[in-house]
């Protein structure tokens, strides 16, 4: 009898050994595949988003299946340390989609948002890693692109990221030269921001052309004063003021060589070129608002309309033009373009105004280009755009895809690079562009083609270029 309960028990046993041999096998984890995360690794946030760690962030910096996105404001990837993040720039090898472009409202915007998005690489098919300072951002992103069927999708805290000194991140050299609207704010408070603290006497003012109603009194940054920027190229020719009225121009405006000023307005255009002659005729410390007084007004930041006057002033303190090698004359321009092999005259007109279909100005009607010069594109549209180098928020471009497309039409940065177009409002903010990247070897050709052209005796080329 004992012998058959043990024949009938031994089955039994055999089937619950099995039973537990397949149950702590169903337990243990699952192999992790090389492009996935597992639950252990990173965690979800109530969106259903998964946040990823450090550690693991740093395995997919050279791996192509992963796009790292900083998606804070363009002025935290140049460099500023905003939000407290405690270094500057952003995560080496990422690329930018900054949750503030979202809020943009421009004709054609899903259009040009998708154009963005596939510039840089930003693909479906990717593991993509948003990343911010604010835990917002980041989020804000991830919901637009799985609205476009993206789904591997990770947020990451880039403050962990800036505390390890190991980490590598980038910046660009001279980032201080534009700046970002929570920066004047800072100094119209009275305080002494980041790369401010040495500036002893800092003017915020407004460049525009025509008078004070023209743009001026319809708001501005608070603070600042408006400079009509025919008062550096007067009428009716527009171009670059001699050295007498540009002395005058100063003093009037009380503006010194020790000054440091910061450029505003809401036309970028003017403020740079404003921004470029300060340069030229000598202040030392020149900046722009990054992305105008739409910036501003992003930010939430209010505008004013009291009218602010500058105190004039007797003595400059240096020679004008104090910095003479910013811009070059026509004459300089002849000599430099004789030297292919370390000069390229940069052309920021459209497609059209460099083949010699449109002049691109109402008041010139001379079409076609200086002979050497080489295509470096401007704006989609006309005279009034630079679309090839800004954001959809008018903030600066991300500098390896304007270096890309020089690099289409074989400009080399090595080269002295002399940026002109038709009278040196697109060019001088493209120049300031090229010197926030760190190319210091540059200068503005301010005259442009309406210079050029309007003496008989410069040759002209028209058509498609033939090398």
């Amino acid at each position: 009898m004992l012998m058959n309960l043990r024949r009938m028990a031994l089955p039994v046993i055999l089937l619950l050994l099995i039973s537990l041999s397949l149950s702590a096998c169903s337990s243990n984890p699952v192999e992790k595949d090389d492009k996935q995360i597992t639950e252990q690794e990173s965690k979800k946030d109530e969106q259903g988003i998964q946040s990823i760690s450090t550690e693991d962030l740093k395995e997919k910096l050279n791996d192509d299946s992963w796009v790292i996105v900083d998606t804070r404001i363009n002025d935290a990837y140049n460099g500023w340390k905003l939000e407290g993040v405690k270094r500057g720039g952003h995560i080496k090898g990422a690329v930018d989609f900054s949750a503030k472009w979202l809020d943009v409202e421009v004709d054609n915007k899903e259009s040009i948002l998708s154009e963005t998005i596939n510039v840089k690489g930003i693909e479906p098919a990717k593991n993509i890693v948003l990343y911010d300072a604010n835990g917002k951002d980041a989020l804000k992103v991830a919901e637009y692109l799985k609205g476009k069927g993206y789904e591997n999708l990770y947020t990451y805290d880039v403050k962990e990221w800036a505390e390890d000194e190991s980490l590598p991140m980038e910046f660009y050299e001279n980032y201080k030269l534009i700046v970002p609207a929570s920066i004047v704010k800072d100094i119209i408070d009275g305080k002494k921001p980041e790369t401010f603290e040495d500036a002893t006497q800092i003017k915020i003012i407004e460049a525009s052309w025509g008078e004070e109603d023209t743009s001026y009194a319809n708001g501005h940054v608070p603070t600042s004063f408006h400079i009509n920027t025919d008062w550096i190229e007067p009428p009716p020719a527009w171009m670059l003021a001699d050295d007498a009225t540009l002395t005058e121009f100063a003093l009037n405006n009380g503006f010194t060589k020790d000054d440091t000023v910061i450029v505003t307005g809401e036309a970028q255009m003017a403020a740079y070129r404003v921004a470029t002659v300060l340069r030229y005729i000598g202040v030392k410390d020149v900046r722009v608002l990054n992305g105008g007084l739409g910036a501003w007004i992003s930010a939430g930041y209010e505008v004013e309309t009291e009218s602010h006057k500058p105190t004039p002033v007797t003595d400059f303190g240096a020679k004008i033009p104090a910095n003479p090698d910013l811009i070059d004359t026509q004459e300089e321009l002849k000599v430099s373009l004789a030297k292919t092999d370390e000069f390229t005259l940069v052309d920021n007109r459209t497609w059209e105004e460099h083949i010699g279909e449109s002049s691109g100005y109402s008041y010139h009607d001379k079409k076609g280009r200086i002979p050497g010069s080489v295509f470096g594109y401007a704006g989609k549209t006309d005279a009034n755009s630079l679309d090839y180098y800004r954001n959809i928020d008018n903030t600066m471009r991300n500098a390896d895809e304007i270096i890309a497309m020089w690099k289409e039409y074989g400009i080399d940065t090595n080269k002295h690079l002399s940026f002109m177009c038709g009278s040196g409002w697109r060019a001088a903010e493209v120049l300031y562009y090229a010197q926030v990247m760190g190319l210091e070897n540059t200068s503005l050709y301010s005259d442009g083609w309406i210079g050029w052209s309007n003496n008989p005796e410069n040759p002209v080329e028209t058509g498609e270029p033939t090398n």
